[in-house]
């Protein structure tokens, strides 16, 4: 498989990062190129710390992420972005940075409910009672990609199932991209 660059978007808690560490593993194991994970919240804590969560914020935040994947990308590296990535403007920039035929959007669909219920740090109650400004889900909206190459729904899905299709799914992507 010639590297390129999965984003995995969707709501606070629905499994990006989860998804993203499974399918690294998977595709290892599978004897492909050794992806790199950029994890949207690890990102800011070091990259992206000046940033906030207005709507600029979060697309200067996504630029940066683009940049460094297409680096990455540049190296040989597939990479396995992790990201919220709410706006589909911004998904939009994210792809005209590291190219169209280079990214395989993938919707990580879990109900709102059921993201809340995984929130172990607190967040959405945090959101709720307004402590957490610009809350994607709560306060800020997520629109959901138009144009995703795979939407998983992880509400009650298996996790080894999920990285199962997106393994597959990815793999016929590539086959048609080459």
């Amino acid at each position: 498989m010639k590297p390129a660059i999965v984003l995995l978007t969707g709501l606070p808690c629905c499994g990006k990062t989860t998804l993203a560490k499974k399918l690294r593993m998977k595709l290892v194991i599978e004897g492909f190129s050794p992806s790199k994970i950029i994890d949207g919240d690890t990102f800011r804590e070091g990259l992206c710390s000046d940033l906030g969560f207005s709507p600029e914020d979060r697309a200067e935040n996504l630029r940066r992420v683009a940049e460094v994947a297409k680096l990455f990308l540049e190296e040989n590296n597939g990479v396995i972005i992790a990201a919220i990535a709410p706006a589909e403007k911004d998904r939009e920039m994210i792809k005209k940075i590291v190219g169209k035929n280079n990214l395989f959007l993938v919707y990580v669909n879990c109900s709102l409910e059921e993201c809340e219920r995984r929130d172990v740090k607190g967040m959405y109650k945090k959101a709720r009672a307004g402590e957490i400004k610009d809350f994607t889900g709560v306060s800020a909206e997520y629109e959901a990609p138009r144009n995703a190459n795979l939407m998983i729904e992880t509400t009650d899905a298996d996790i080894e199932e999920c990285t199962e299709l997106m393994s597959y799914a990815l793999q016929i992507w590539d086959d048609k991209r080459n």
